[in-house]
């Protein structure tokens, strides 16, 4: 079950004007599920991404970033479950090129403004009949408030759909943003399997729109965690249909940006979390915030060592107190001068480890009382300046075993 988790209310998510969805349960994987989502997007929409760093890059990544560069204008979005299309060859990348054909010739534009999207099962030939008749049942359906199912049509092992949305005020005048995200699995910075898909009625010029991407990613979908692997298929899209009567957003120096921005940071920040909420059979939701730190990376690079930990994972999943677990990865996060004297460690409200030892006023209950919850919070200080960095993770429990070694079955 989910970590304090439930489905999105579907009246609570915004339409965008520009940005219609339509769904199709095509038999992709398994009948009777959605499973092939089409998306059709205004003329002059802005359109960003931001891929995996897997080498091992999944075809649709990989036409993904040819048809950005070509940067034709992206008119169409399409995505699949059941089969990632990776570890395909060469027979992948035309399988993802015939599907960006077929949505052209249905939405009238060209196949390079067509940007496709898989997930599910790695190193299978992509069921490309079947997702050709998922576009026949998807185009009738195109409609701008589809967001509940095109959140449905996207999952894989999530056993909630993921979708969330805000208003935003940029100087009197209101625009929207509305996300959906997948991923419960091989989830880890790099990015965090997801797919995430983020777009607004505001103009922003495409510039300026590909480094807000970037930094909507370091600090949301690459600040998660559940199993320490990178997938092959990991995408986040920005889309800002220019909808809106708004005049273009286009220098950051735009006094309007910081307001579209921490809208945009919201709701992706919302979607990341509630991937690892609903981890492959995760029962606590962990925040782990390193601080008194010498730069951003160092304090980054302590935080993931303990996210990444198998032996804090399953000690947060039995709830047992072995927390020199913590201060271990800690010291094994590759820090060469770390003075383990000047670091401090807290579990919620209890103070645990002070100037690198036991805290003579920490008891044990106190610490297990806190890991029987649902949401924990570590805090380390490490005493060497005054950088931070927050990642969000999850327990690892019998249940994550289970749901990959049964995954193909």
């Amino acid at each position: 079950m989910p970590v304090n988790l439930s489905p999105p209310d579907p009246t609570s998510l915004l339409p965008i004007p520009g940005v219609e969805l339509g769904w199709a349960e095509a038999g992709m994987r398994k009948e009777g599920r959605k499973d092939v989502l089409l998306v059709r997007l205004s003329q002059g929409a802005s359109v960003a991404g931001v891929f995996t760093r897997n080498r091992f890059a999944a075809a649709p990544v990989i036409i993904c970033r040819e048809h950005l560069s070509a940067d034709r204008g992206i008119r169409a979005l399409v995505v699949n479950t059941g089969c990632a299309n990776a570890g395909t060859g060469a027979s992948g990348i035309a399988d993802a090129r015939a599907t960006c054909e077929a949505v052209a010739r249905r939405l009238d534009c060209a196949a390079s403004q067509v940007l496709p999207f898989s997930t599910g099962v790695i190193m299978e030939p992509l069921p490309l009949p079947r997702l050709l008749g998922g576009l026949e049942q998807a185009l009738p359906r195109l409609a701008t408030g589809h967001w509940a199912q095109a959140a449905e049509a996207i999952m894989t092992t999530d056993t909630v759909p993921k979708a969330a949305s805000r208003r935003v005020d940029l100087g009197g005048l209101t625009i929207a943003v509305t996300g959906i995200a997948k991923g419960a699995g091989m989830i880890r910075p790099d990015m965090a399997t997801m797919l995430a898909f983020v777009a607004t009625d505001a103009a922003v010029a495409g510039p300026l729109w590909r480094q807000v991407a970037a930094e909507i990613a370091d600090a949301s979908f690459n600040r998660i965690t559940v199993d320490g692997d990178t997938s092959t298929n990991d995408s986040l899209i920005l889309i800002a249909s220019g909808a809106s009567p708004m005049a273009p957003i286009e220098a950051a120096s735009d006094p309007r940006l910081p307001a579209l921005r921490d809208g945009l940071l919201a709701v992706a920040r919302q979607l990341a979390q509630a991937i690892v909420r609903d981890g492959e059979g995760a029962t606590k939701f962990i925040e782990i915030v390193v601080g008194q730190a010498f730069d951003d990376a160092e304090a980054s690079r302590v935080a993931y060592s303990i996210a990444h930990s198998p032996l804090v994972k399953t000690a947060f999943f039995a709830s047992d107190p072995n927390l020199g677990r913590i201060l271990a990865a800690v010291g094994n996060a590759g820090i060469p001068d770390l003075d383990p004297g000047r670091v401090q460690l807290h579990l919620n409200d209890v103070w645990v480890a002070r100037d690198g030892g036991r805290n003579a006023d920490y008891r044990e209950e106190d610490g297990q009382r806190v890991m029987r919850g649902a949401e924990i919070s570590v805090r380390v200080e490490l005493g060497r300046g005054a950088a931070s960095a927050t990642v969000w993770t999850c327990d690892l429990s019998h249940e994550y075993v289970s749901i990959n070694a049964d995954y193909r079955s």
